[in-house]
């Protein structure tokens, strides 16, 4: 329900429909966080660190 009401609040006009975009923005959205906590995870490990922290993420974001 957030996501589509994010996506269709950039909508001008009150007639536009946005359900299959918000089925596939929801999709996208699950992949990109999966990865970007995969990707924290082994920079994480790869600093022998047991515990992902927010720097982790911070070095990976620009790859994302």
């Amino acid at each position: 329900e957030t996501v589509s009401k994010l996506l269709c609040s950039s909508f001008k006009e009150d007639k536009t429909r946005c359900s299959d975009a918000t089925l596939l923005m929801r999709e996208m959205l699950k992949v990109f966080v999966q990865e970007a906590a995969l990707r924290s995870l082994k920079q994480a490990e790869s600093e022998d660190c047991s515990q992902v922290e927010i720097e982790h993420f911070e070095k990976i974001l620009p790859q994302l």
